[in-house]
């Protein structure tokens, strides 16, 4: 696993890292520590449906694997409680060529794609109505068929991903604008069957 990407990702490609991630817990734990910074297992567990003691145990088995530590509290801390930070901002993975590989990649794809569907529904709910007008007209949504080579695929989403890092890598540092605010950017490609 390393850190080699436009966003500075953690890179998986272990297959029973892909596992492990793939819990609704683990997942949602992480996410959380990427988008809001260090917390505690009990600060996590409201915002992941666990007891602290149940966080906490999965959040030592993601450490297992690199992708969480603990490390000293915020500045104003309780020095007592145990502080975990995810690594990186974000992650990713290449579906493995094994067939057991391949069967953790899609469980976790599986998850991720849940908790991105269940983002959005939130958002639908809690957020969007509340949006400046300014900002909801920015909300986008798209469901466009492509017809691609895996070449193409590979380029468009290198494209992409060049595209955004400048904005995913300044998340948290004093490069932000004063106007500037988080954008959940979930972008799903989804391959259908020939016929």
């Amino acid at each position: 696993m390393s850190l080699r990407n436009p966003y500075g990702d953690f890179e998986i490609t272990d297959p029973q890292a892909m596992r492990a991630l793939a819990h609704p817990v683990r997942l949602a734990a992480l996410s959380y520590l990427q988008r809001h910074g260090p917390a505690t297992a009990t600060q996590l567990s409201e915002h992941v449906g666990a007891s602290p003691s149940v966080t906490s145990w999965h959040l030592r088995h993601l450490a297992g694997f690199g992708l969480v530590n603990d490390g000293p509290p915020p500045s104003g801390s309780d020095r007592r409680q145990r502080w975990w930070y995810a690594v990186a901002k974000g992650f990713r993975y290449e579906m493995p060529e094994t067939p057991e590989g391949a069967e953790a990649g899609r469980l976790l794809r599986a998850e991720v794609m849940n908790q991105a569907l269940e983002t959005a529904q939130s958002w639908l709910a809690d957020i969007e109505p509340n949006l400046e007008p300014e900002w909801s007209r920015r909300a986008g949504s798209a469901n466009t068929l492509l017809v691609i080579t895996t070449a193409e695929a590979e380029a468009i989403e290198s494209a992409i991903e060049q595209l955004l890092a400048p904005y995913i890598q300044r998340y948290g540092t004093d490069d932000v604008p004063d106007d500037a605010r988080p954008v959940r950017h979930i972008r799903l490609s989804l391959p259908e069957a020939t016929e």
